[in-house]
């Protein structure tokens, strides 16, 4: 098991950088943060952008993984994220990972001043997306033609630190994701029930996970993976769980998860007056003494 955290990009750098370092010294896996360009109830308050705050947080750490949690293609384009990509793993030495889904409704489906897109259409994008991305970030030069996406010898040289490429963290509980995830992941990630995870009785939440993590394993056969070789990463936060309460609390909610299977929990860094407003002296006692106490 591997304990993350996300950091909301919130912070000017002044004080943010501070905290990306705190994360190193607590002894995180990786630190994490969201790829909006806003998001829900910090639509009016101060939110940088996520690959330069990863190119800053890759300068102001040394060994702790670095990542987005995750990336879409709400506002992205495979050709120019791809170079962002493999720049950001160059200055972390090797240490991004990239988590990537199909996106959301919301603030970002409709910055750009395009209708918001039903789920069958980002399913359909993410189904070209994804794939152009891997070639994009394995090839020297790429030519493709899409129906939502193209790429003419677009170049990446010398290509990424992490060969063949950055891990893909995918983001997926459908069918068409699951097979994206078991194709081209290095690792899965969910959130719990992606109809509302909030509305999921405390008790009944971990069978939501048991239940998508044996349509990973299902997909993962379809596609000769090995479902093993893939990570399972929960990303804490949108259900109706309070892990972060107190120590024995988080320690009850790891093992849980454990036991089915994940092995990587993301936990939320405290934001003050927000719906991530835990304590964070219980935060950082989590962060150093948490796994310990799994056993």
């Amino acid at each position: 098991m591997r304990l993350s955290t996300v950091i909301l990009p919130i912070h000017r750098w002044s004080e943010g950088q501070r905290v990306w370092q705190r994360a190193e010294e607590l002894g995180f896996h990786a630190a994490y943060t969201y790829d909006h360009l806003s998001w829900r109830s910090f639509r009016d308050e101060p939110w940088f952008g996520a690959v330069p705050t990863l190119t800053a947080a890759a300068t102001a750490t040394q060994s702790i993984r670095l990542g987005t949690l995750v990336t879409s293609p709400n506002f992205r384009h495979p050709v120019t994220l791809a170079k962002e990509l493999l720049t950001v793993d160059d200055i972390s030495g090797g240490r991004l990972s990239v988590g990537i889904g199909v996106g959301g409704t919301g603030f970002d489906a409709t910055a750009l001043g395009q209708e918001e897109w039903t789920a069958r259409q980002r399913a359909d994008r993410f189904d070209e997306f994804l794939p152009l991305l891997d070639k994009l970030l394995t090839q020297d030069s790429t030519t493709e033609k899409g129906t939502y996406y193209s790429a003419v010898e677009a170049r990446n040289i010398p290509g990424c630190v992490q060969q063949p490429r950055v891990p893909f963290y995918v983001a997926a509980t459908g069918p068409r994701g699951l097979k994206l995830a078991a194709e081209y992941g290095q690792g899965w990630v969910s959130y719990g029930d992606p109809r509302g995870p909030a509305d999921v009785a405390v008790e009944q939440a971990p069978a939501v996970i048991e239940a998508q993590l044996g349509k990973l394993r299902t997909a993962c056969e379809a596609q000769g993976r090995d479902y093993t070789a893939l990570r399972k990463v929960l990303l804490q936060g949108s259900t109706a769980e309070q892990p972060l309460q107190s120590l024995d609390a988080f320690v009850d909610y790891a093992g849980t998860y454990q036991a089915l299977g994940i092995d990587e929990i993301v936990i939320h860094w405290p934001v003050p007056d927000s719906i991530f407003a835990n304590d964070l002296t219980v935060f950082e006692q989590i962060a150093t003494e948490g796994l310990a106490q799994l056993g």
